[in-house]
């Protein structure tokens, strides 16, 4: 299975209200180039390279249908897709300065910081609590969260389920060392979720709708009530400060996509699933429990996403503590 982590979609009436209406592209950042022209920007780049994951659905559609090129090529831009196998890595890349802008779940930002790295957070998808789960087979004993104790559990270290594992365990009057985490990406967790090696595992979409389909898994608790399960959009600061137009035509195009995504959700998962080398009907049921509509972000999602950094701070995660608002864009 080729799907590694999949991405919020984007409503395009709330975000048009954003990107085109009280908020643009210079007041979200705070920035320079005020009645500069996208062509007319002194620095502005001639490229804009985007890091993905092939499982983020509205990207991997946009890259497909060359929407953007097509937006950004009247003004010499042109658009480079470099694709990850999961987060962290992502983040390395655009650590390195081997992509401008990037889209990942929670966690991978905050580990990307607590090494020292450098970017910006310059929006964020609304919170999908249904687009995780801790899942144990059809055929488990396991009947709650409770359950779980002495138990094996897969999951991917520092991934946005990490944290889901431990508000889950909280909730059920557990600690997280009452469980055994084992570390596996998906792909290994999902051979050994099949085997038996494992008792649970706490998963994300669209990993976490094929096994439901495929092995008829079942959820034992989503983040519902749990967690928000956000995505953030990031970008290298100095790529943010000096191209903000740039920025804001990559939203505006995501606005336009997932407007009809949106309204063809059937068609959209027949279009996505062969380049995600998914069944279509897993693709359509992920697609379902993501929440669609980029916005800026707002202090109550910086406070939560320093919540999850102190969390994984406390479990000792994280080598030292990390400030969410150090990696906000500068008023």
């Amino acid at each position: 299975m080729s799907a590694r982590h999949f991405a919020s979609l984007f409503s395009a009436q709330a975000s048009r209200r954003w990107l085109l209406g009280g908020f643009s592209a210079l007041a979200l950042f705070g920035l320079v180039l005020p009645g500069l022209a996208l062509a007319q920007a002194q620095d502005k780049a001639s490229q804009l390279r985007i890091g993905f994951q092939k499982s983020a659905s509205l990207l991997t559609l946009q890259k497909s249908q060359g929407s953007l090129e097509k937006r950004l090529a009247p003004h010499g831009v042109s658009v480079k897709w470099v694709e990850f196998p999961a987060g962290p890595q992502l983040l390395e890349g655009l650590n390195v300065g081997a992509v401008d802008v990037g889209f990942v779940g929670e966690a991978p930002p905050i580990f990307a910081q607590a090494a020292g790295a450098q970017f910006v957070y310059i929006g964020h998808d609304p919170a999908a609590p249904e687009a995780e789960a801790i899942v144990v087979p059809k055929d488990s004993p396991i009947k709650s969260v409770a359950d779980l104790r002495g138990k094996k559990v897969a999951l991917n270290k520092g991934s946005n389920v990490h944290y889901l594992l431990v508000r889950a365990l909280e909730k059920a009057g557990l600690k997280y060392s009452d469980i055994q985490p084992v570390f596996l990406p998906p792909a290994d967790a999902r051979a050994a979720f099949e085997r038996g090696a494992v008792d649970a595992w706490v998963i994300w979409d669209p990993f976490l709708a094929a096994v439901e389909r495929q092995t008829g898994a079942r959820i034992v608790a989503d983040g519902r009530g749990l967690v928000n399960n956000y995505a953030y959009y990031l970008a290298e600061r100095g790529y943010a400060a000096r191209n903000p137009q740039i920025i804001q035509a990559l939203f505006e195009d995501t606005v336009a996509q997932a407007q009809w995504l949106k309204a063809n959700i059937k068609a959209a998962a027949a279009q996505i699933a062969p380049l995600q080398g998914l069944d279509t009907a897993v693709v359509e049921r992920a697609l379902q429990r993501y929440q669609f509509g980029v916005r800026p972000l707002t202090a109550e999602v910086a406070s939560e996403q320093q919540k999850i950094a102190d969390v994984f701070l406390g479990l000792g995660l994280i080598p030292k503590p990390v400030r969410i608002a150090d990696a906000l864009p500068t008023k």
